[in-house]
């Protein structure tokens, strides 16, 4: 095995509200799972050793089968763009949860691949899916600044190759004849992702208007699914909606920002009825207060 950290390699703080700490609370535990595109099995060693779960693992890259490996009962090596790999699975038992952790937005055909996954669970069995959200403010202010730049790892990792708002993920499921009955999501300001920078160079007003969508902090959306036939009352993930709640240090940097661009609006327009003269004496006061119109 290579001692060499993979790119999909990272720590799961099971008492968080990341992702895969959401992912990990939605499997539950002693379950019988089959992980379908579970790289180095940064997800995969949490289920097998604190979960005491059964996994099953599938996945593509050699050096991420190798890691992922020891947490596995078994590991097949799987393209999941290819019409059989549910066929690796048919000498087991349908399974209690079937796991696909920010895999969909990876494929060609997520909505088939999805629709595959279905018969792979028993009577009282589900699924997880985890998945980016592309209608993340973050998002929007690269498109703001005309900058759609992909990136190792994140919403704009390199290889995804579809992307979904909300409205869409109800609607992948809806035509694999699945319905949500639970859903976690992963809230994050612009200023906590890999688009900080893209985010600071907006101006205050510009952030605002961003922040005011709807679900605009939604950074990623963690949901149980099952049969239309299973028990479970629809989640609609469309409403209610999810509303972002700054921390504290972010929420006064938020605040700061609005007052700075409403204080200087009053003075622009203060300003218009001044004579030159007054006009004059005003700009030197601004000045000595380091105020810029």
């Amino acid at each position: 095995m290579t001692d060499e950290r993979h790119n999909y390699e990272y720590r799961v703080n099971t008492a968080s509200e990341s992702g895969p700490a959401n992912v990990v609370r939605m499997v539950g535990q002693k379950k019988r799972v089959v992980e379908i595109g579970c790289g180095p099995g940064s997800i995969t060693k949490i289920l097998a050793t604190q979960g005491q779960c059964s996994v099953i693992g599938l996945e593509l890259d050699s050096d991420a089968i190798e890691k992922a490996k020891p947490y596995c009962k078994r590991i097949f090596q799987a393209d999941l763009n290819s019409n059989d790999w549910p066929r690796l699975l048919d000498d087991f038992e349908r399974f209690d949860v079937v796991l696909a952790a920010d895999v969909l937005e990876h494929l060609y055909d997520p909505w088939t691949a999805l629709q595959r996954m279905v018969p792979l669970i028993n009577q009282q069995g589900y699924l997880v899916i985890s998945l980016p959200h592309i209608g993340h403010a973050s998002v929007l202010a690269c498109l703001m600044e005309g900058d759609f730049k992909y990136h190792d790892w994140g919403l704009l990792d390199r290889t995804h190759i579809r992307f979904f708002c909300l409205k869409n993920i109800e609607d992948l499921f809806a035509q694999a004849n699945l319905k949500i009955i639970d859903v976690s999501y992963v809230i994050k300001h612009p200023l906590e992702t890999e688009f900080a920078a893209n985010w600071t160079r907006l101006s205050a007003s510009v952030q605002e208007v961003l922040m005011s969508s709807t679900h605009a902090g939604v950074f990623q959306v963690v949901v149980k699914a099952v049969p239309l036939s299973y028990l479970g009352d629809v989640v609609p993930l469309v409403s209610p909606t999810p509303k972002y709640k700054p921390a504290p240090i972010l929420f006064a940097l938020m605040w700061r920002r609005r007052f700075i661009v409403l204080f200087k609006t009053l003075l622009f327009q203060l300003s218009k009825h001044l004579s030159p003269q007054w006009k004059a004496k005003f700009r030197k006061v601004l000045d000595f207060a380091g105020i810029r119109l």
